[in-house]
């Protein structure tokens, strides 16, 4: 029977991402060793800043697969021609979005130095590309999204550096950063192919909703102990699925920590199934969850696009005062550091985790009452505008 009501397990999923992944540009802000340390590099990370960073792996995967079950649902309830024109403008304008509003927030630069593709991008264009996908029949489009999702690795064996790789591989399946001007650069931080298939797979995985409650959760429960047992037997296989091999280190928590390094632009099978099966297993778990935390979560879960907004510049915006008030100009932030699209930030000065952990907080906090209000709105409100919002 097709769900008549918002999935409260979808909200609260998406608003727990959602909050996770504030600490993640919390740390590229803030953190005393943003942008000259790579928290994942095993030689010179620690564990705390590794499993700081690679919580936030759940959130864009989480986040795309999701918007894929919200075009599913929203198929139960619109005609299909509908469905197809909002996905392809919601999409152009998600796209335009993110390099001139979500650009703006991140970097700070009013002169749009770099224009910035990241997930949001990832996600219009998937957007896009569905509404002329879903066309085909079911069965069809769930194979396609099997394809990429499981075969994208193959293209690995052909990526060479960004300056000489083919022009259609970059931006499509390796990070590219393209000059178009002596001003001017395209910097493609998430090819957008493997998202494609992961929004696929999150329609087809939308179908699940149109069981009754208890079915569904043992289903989904059961696609995600899947999902998990596929990634933990791929792993140790070492073998397809993931550019970045793991090893051995001199301990055990180091070990683990090289086991769950998978790669992320682009995201790999395995970085799917890592994230995405355990996912699955929360969906099921909150299917019938009733508590302070879950609403708390829902309230970000129902406006993610306005908190997504809100979030990059009240965090730059608290970064660049910080900023000032460690004896900076306005004109050094603006100035900036060499090849990086961040104004109001040097690189090795920052603050410890712990600081980083308590701003965090504070941002999350912070935006609490705004995207409980705005989503009180949109309740109160039906324009259609406010769909794309």
């Amino acid at each position: 029977m097709p769900p008549t009501t918002r999935i409260r397990s979808i909200d609260f999923l998406r608003g727990l991402v959602m909050i996770i992944m504030a600490l993640d540009h919390t740390r590229d802000l803030f953190h005393v060793s943003a942008f000259t340390l790579d928290p994942l590099d095993l030689k010179a990370t620690t564990p705390f800043l590794f499993f700081t960073r690679w919580i936030t792996h759940f959130c864009a995967p989480v986040f795309v697969f999701l918007s894929g079950t919200s075009a599913f649902l929203q198929s139960l309830r619109k005609p299909s021609r509908q469905l197809r024109w909002f996905l392809f403008t919601r999409g152009l304008w998600l796209i335009v979005a993110e390099l001139l509003i979500v650009t703006l927030g991140i970097s700070f630069d009013i002169y749009y130095h770099m224009l910035i593709f990241q997930v949001i991008w990832a996600i219009g264009i998937s957007m896009v590309l569905l509404s002329v996908i879903i066309r085909l029949p079911f069965s069809v489009v769930l194979a396609l999204g099997l394809i990429i999702v499981c075969g994208h690795n193959l293209l690995d064996y052909l990526e060479v550096p960004a300056p000489t790789a083919p022009v259609w591989l970059q931006g499509v399946h390796q990070q590219a950063f393209i000059p178009v001007t002596s001003k001017l650069t395209l910097v493609f931080f998430y090819p957008f192919l493997p998202w494609v298939g992961i929004m696929i797979l999150g329609y087809c995985f939308g179908k699940v909703y149109t069981l009754e409650p208890h079915e569904r959760k043992k289903i989904i429960l059961r696609m995600g102990l899947g999902g998990i047992a596929a990634f933990v037997l791929l792993r140790l296989l070492n073998g397809y699925g993931d550019s970045r091999p793991w090893s051995v280190q001199p301990s055990f928590l180091y070990t683990v920590m090289s086991f769950v390094n998978t790669q992320k632009y682009p995201p790999s099978l395995l970085y799917f199934l890592m994230t995405i099966g355990p996912a699955m297993i929360v969906l099921a778990w909150s299917e019938n969850l009733r508590n302070r935390f879950s609403s708390f979560a829902m309230v970000y879960g129902n406006v993610p696009f306005f908190y997504y907004i809100a979030h990059f510049y009240l965090i730059h915006l608290v970064s660049a005062i910080l900023f000032l008030l460690r004896g900076h100009s306005v004109e050094r932030g603006m100035e900036g550091s060499p090849n990086l699209p961040f104004k109001f930030l040097i690189p090795g000065e920052g603050y410890s985790l712990g600081i980083v952990y308590l701003v965090w907080i504070l941002i999350v906090l912070f935006l609490y009452p705004l995207c409980r209000a705005y989503g009180q709105y949109k309740r109160n409100h039906h324009y259609a505008w406010l769909s794309y919002l």
